[in-house]
């Protein structure tokens, strides 16, 4: 069966009909989830189903756009197991319906890969915040996965059939689901395919329900609780590195590594407990969390003495020196921890 295409709709025009039209011309099956537009749209919706046989889901109030991802393939692995996998794609006419079809096409020339229909943010009369938001959050992907993603906004996905169960197991319910999305897909070293699409900004995209404000904190919450707990911990751990290297170890080489292990050991409490119960919250019980996280824990030790060390001859501050140091690690612990220390979800499933 050719992939299904599903459409997160709230409070759609005509174009989401046309659009329906046109997919069904291509012999693309559509599924429209209804994410609360209320009794004033749904003459939009019965036409979608009388006229042109497209499954409608329907929520009863505004959920979020990842909810509504999350109940269209639901009910696609229920009513269309058979299918290749499926095309996401947004409601407002900003993806041409050429593009949606390559994007399904590219599904069956590769079934092992995520496919990401990218646009040029080079050209113009790209909005800016679109433009920020895409530099933004592909920074962060590339940093934390050290994969190159062109577009991490784009709506328009083609995900194989066989990662259906990943994308349910995602946290999220609203844009920055879609970050999880491509978060998740690249640290289970699932290949990331990006065909260029047609750039489509309608009025300035001013039909987007996307909050910049509240949504923008919703991408990035994570990731900044996860910088404010390092943050805190990195006080912890310089201003005792301070403390020790300069008052109570003589030599250089133990006021080094005597105050780098002692004031680790104790700053390193503080980010276990912090990432464990505020940044991953996770419930577990404590058990193999800390032989993983000693295991870091002592690796980053290492590494981090070990540089400091190796660089102290370098004509810049011992202080500042080490806070270069682990600003070098950052991410990396980061992903470790994500996935590794206090991942929480079961058969391979890797949650943000």
């Amino acid at each position: 069966m050719n992939p299904v295409v599903i459409i997160p709709a709230l409070k759609p025009d005509e174009k989401l009909i046309l659009l329906v039209e046109e997919l069904q011309k291509k012999d693309l099956h559509t599924i429209v989830v209804d994410d609360g537009s209320g009794a004033e749209y749904a003459a939009i919706f019965e036409l979608l189903k009388s006229k042109y046989a497209c499954d409608v889901c329907t929520h009863p109030s505004n959920c979020g756009k990842g909810r509504a991802l999350k109940t269209g393939i639901r009910f696609l692995l229920d009513k269309y197991p058979d299918s290749t996998g499926f095309v996401t794609a947004d409601a407002d006419g900003q993806h041409a319906v050429a593009n949606i079809g390559e994007i399904a096409g590219a599904l069956g020339g590769n079934p092992h890969a995520l496919v990401l229909g990218v646009r040029n943010f080079k050209e113009q009369g790209i909005p800016f915040r679109s433009r920020f938001g895409n530099k933004m959050t592909s920074s962060i992907i590339r940093a934390a996965t050290g994969i190159r993603c062109q577009d991490t906004q784009t709506g328009l996905r083609g995900v194989p059939m066989k990662y259906a169960d990943l994308c349910l197991g995602l946290t999220g319910e609203r844009y920055e689901y879609e970050m999880n999305m491509l978060m998740t897909f690249a640290e289970n070293k699932i290949p990331f395919n990006q065909v260029p699409i047609e750039t489509i900004y309608i009025e300035n995209n001013r039909a987007s329900h996307f909050n910049p404000i509240k949504d923008s904190v919703r991408i990035y919450w994570n990731i900044l609780k996860y910088s404010l707990s390092s943050a805190l911990s990195s006080v912890v751990d310089l201003s005792l590195f301070g403390v020790f290297s300069t008052y109570l170890f003589p030599s250089m080489t133990a006021k080094i590594g005597l105050a780098t292990l002692v004031a680790r050991c104790i700053s390193g409490a503080v980010n276990f407990m912090l990432n464990k119960h505020w940044v991953f919250q996770n419930s577990l019980t404590l058990g193999s969390q800390e032989i993983k996280y000693g295991i870091l824990f002592i690796t980053q030790l290492f590494l981090s003495g070990l540089l400091v060390e190796l660089l102290s001859g370098l004509p810049i501050p011992l202080i500042i020196l080490k806070a270069l140091v682990d600003a070098s690690l950052f991410f990396a612990s980061y992903a470790i921890q994500k996935k590794y220390v206090f991942n929480t979800v079961k058969k391979g499933h890797t949650i943000l």
